[in-house]
């Protein structure tokens, strides 16, 4: 890959597992200080806000990235492609913020909390990270952004003592996401200029950016309405368990995503100048760095995870050893899925086959949380997204297979899994020593000695040559 490439993988791949290790770092606290229910009211409400965001958005985080990066290299096709796209999200922000307040007005059971929402809404109409995603401007973001976020962990530790801080809480966290995509505005008079668009611009935008929304939708079925769901067949406590096993075990989704994202512009732009034999290289590559990094921390948070837990959350939160075994699993279908999608469908505008896929992984994720949630609580909905993320990899794949060479990118990927497993069984059989703390630390060091070094020997007997070929 190229050293941009790499630049900006590492930007990204940085910022995303900063956006899920500051919140680990506070977890900790917040877990103590207002225990699983209190977690799960504020979950729960800023799942149902998260749900009217996406109908702002709609499919911009893929097709305003896709389209930014097809003229990025014209300042004036580029300016107007902005503000047409944009004049779309504002149309959208109105309407949705309207149908919003009808809700918290009429259904909402903590009105409060559902109110504090709204800046959460707020923010999402000023998300302007698609345009910066597009233009390859990832360490413009990530610094902005981590900023922000350490900053909202400092006020956190501050001002958050008890559980009556919990709307405390909520006001940071939302508060928090507004400024950091304000501060992104300061940086766009760099790349684009002011230009008059007509209602036209508007429109033909807005076709091909629902088709996009359509799988994002789907996917929000089997991620955010698994919360949701979960409120409202079982409580706020089981909402919370799985609200602090998911911050965990999407560390390894997120540090793989952020790939898709920086590869996602650099690939759309390749297949706009017909390049697909270097695209093709750039598949392979991803394909093995993605489940590479996936193996490694699935097994190993797996293998760690009994330890990790009561240390980590504190008493209390024994349910959060099995969800976190059941989800983090997942990350290997989902770190091979974005791959695929990211990578070709998208970039070469495969949409069918990426809508057809989320909404059978988004229809086996609701039956099965039906059936599950009733007697399994958390864990239920834990075992429906595996099953989700799993359908949504298995028919990708299938559907690509004559264009991508799926099977022989398995098999060279097969080793990182044999190692995954051959460390998650070694680590396991490590015996408690002296406290709980010792023996993780004693569990993690010996975890990544053995996986490094089966894949050090993979590298040195073949895998080397298939990176450099």
């Amino acid at each position: 890959m190229s050293s941009s490439i790499k630049k900006n993988f590492l930007y990204n791949a940085f910022y995303n597992v900063l956006t899920l290790i500051l919140p680990l770092i506070t977890t900790p606290y917040i877990s103590r200080v207002m225990g699983a229910e209190r977690i799960g009211i504020y979950s729960y409400a800023y799942s149902v806000a998260y749900y009217f965001g996406l109908f702002i958005l709609l499919g911009l985080n893929n097709y305003g990235n896709r389209t930014i990066a097809g003229v990025r290299e014209d300042k004036e096709q580029l300016s107007k492609a902005f503000w047409s796209i944009y004049a779309m999200q504002i149309m959208m922000t109105i309407i949705i913020i309207i149908v919003y307040i009808g809700y918290v007005l009429f259904f909402a059971e903590n009105k409060l909390m559902a109110w504090i929402q709204i800046i959460y809404l707020i923010s999402v109409a000023f998300d302007i990270n698609w345009f910066f995603y597009g233009m390859e401007q990832f360490k413009m973001t990530v610094t902005r952004n981590s900023i922000i976020k350490i900053l909202n962990l400092i006020l956190i530790l501050l001002l958050v003592k008890g559980q009556n801080d919990l709307y405390i809480y909520a006001i940071i966290m939302v508060t928090g996401m507004l400024v950091s995509q304000l501060a992104l505005w300061m940086f766009l008079k760099r790349f684009i200029i002011l230009v008059k668009i007509e209602i036209t611009d508007v429109l033909q935008h807005i076709k091909p950016n629902l088709v996009l929304f359509i799988p994002v939708l789907a996917i929000s079925l089997y991620t955010t309405m698994s919360k949701i769901i979960l409120g409202a067949l079982s409580t706020m406590e089981a909402v919370g368990f799985y609200e602090n096993s998911n911050k965990l075990t999407q560390i390894p989704s997120m540090a793989i995503t952020s790939l898709g994202t920086v590869m996602l512009p650099r690939m759309s732009n390749l297949v706009a100048n017909g390049k697909h034999n270097e695209a093709t290289k750039y598949i392979q590559k991803s394909l093995i760095v993605s489940v590479f990094l996936s193996c490694a921390m699935a097994f190993g948070i797996c293998a760690v995870s009994k330890k990790f837990v009561p240390i980590f959350y504190g008493e209390g939160y024994d349910p959060c050893v099995e969800i976190i075994s059941i989800l983090v699993l997942s990350s290997i279908f989902i770190s091979w899925a974005n791959v695929i999608r990211t990578q070709y469908l998208i970039p070469n505008k495969q949409d069918k086959i990426y809508i057809i896929s989320v909404f059978l992984g988004a229809g086996i994720n609701i039956v099965t949380n039906l059936i599950l949630i009733p007697y399994l609580d958390a864990l239920g909905a834990a075992i429906a997204t595996f099953f989700a993320e799993l359908s949504v990899c298995a028919y990708q794949t299938y559907r690509v297979r004559k264009e991508i060479k799926v099977i022989k990118y398995m098999l060279q990927c097969t080793p990182f899994l044999i190692s995954g497993i051959v460390m998650y069984i070694l680590v396991s059989l490590i015996p408690f020593v002296t406290n709980n703390l010792i023996t993780l630390c004693i569990k993690v060091i010996t975890g990544a000695i053995i996986y490094l070094t089966m894949i050090g020997i993979y590298y040195k007997l073949g895998l080397k040559k298939t990176i450099n070929s």
